[in-house]
């Protein structure tokens, strides 16, 4: 009998290594069908909360923040859609880095609807794949449309003030036990994986966690 299995999947829309960590994940758990239940829950995390509307160049951004040349920037992308390609994840052109916080809000909203995973997967392909602006609340509406959900009810959210405070409070939670990268993924609120790791490691992880929980019973 399948054993249940929570994962917190804590990440940002921003992060080319959740989107290969999130594909390399559901194909994890597509091959562990037959030993977990899983429950799959996102949780947000910022990695450029004070980017403003305009957005910045991407070759900026990652100039800035980590010291990289355009060169290095260049080679690390390459690598990044190699890994995307691995695991049925194809990155598109990426030139700007945008504020995520408004569909992080949406995300929120999307877990009451019973629709967070597929509008999770939905926003990173618009952005990563697509090259799309996750900070357009034209976008994001989108998004949710194909993600299954109501796009007056998506537009309602984002014009207000919805879910801000879950947001934050979410981050400041996370960040409380540690967690300064992403993506980090919580097996059962006790097992820690991070970054976007290959498909054995989460099955190896997953079969593993099922066996102690099984043998636990015993």
């Amino acid at each position: 009998m399948p054993q249940p299995l929570k994962i917190d999947f804590v990440s940002d829309i921003a992060c080319p290594w959740c989107a290969i960590g999130l594909a390399s994940l559901m194909q994890a758990l597509e091959r562990t069908r037959d030993v977990v239940d899983a429950e799959v829950v996102m949780h947000p995390f910022e990695l450029n909360p004070q980017m403003g509307p305009e957005g910045e160049a991407i070759v900026d951004y990652l100039g800035k923040k980590y010291g990289r040349t355009p060169a290095q920037i260049a080679e690390t992308q390459a690598m990044i859609r190699e890994r995307g390609a691995s695991v049925g994840f194809t990155f598109g052109p990426r030139n700007f880095v945008y504020n995520t916080f408004d569909a992080h809000r949406l995300l929120q909203w999307a877990a009451t609807q019973g629709r967070q995973l597929p509008l999770k997967q939905a926003l990173l392909q618009a952005y990563h794949g697509d090259g799309k602006d996750p900070s357009s609340h034209d976008v994001l509406v989108a998004a949710a449309e194909s993600a299954g959900l109501d796009a007056a009810q998506a537009r309602a959210v984002l014009d207000s003030d919805a879910f801000a405070d879950e947001v934050r409070e979410e981050e400041r939670e996370y960040q409380g036990m540690g967690v300064q990268s992403v993506p980090s993924v919580i097996f059962n609120n006790r097992y820690l994986v991070t970054g976007g790791q290959p498909v054995e490691a989460f099955e190896q992880a997953i079969r593993e966690i099922a066996a102690e929980a099984a043998q636990a019973q015993n």
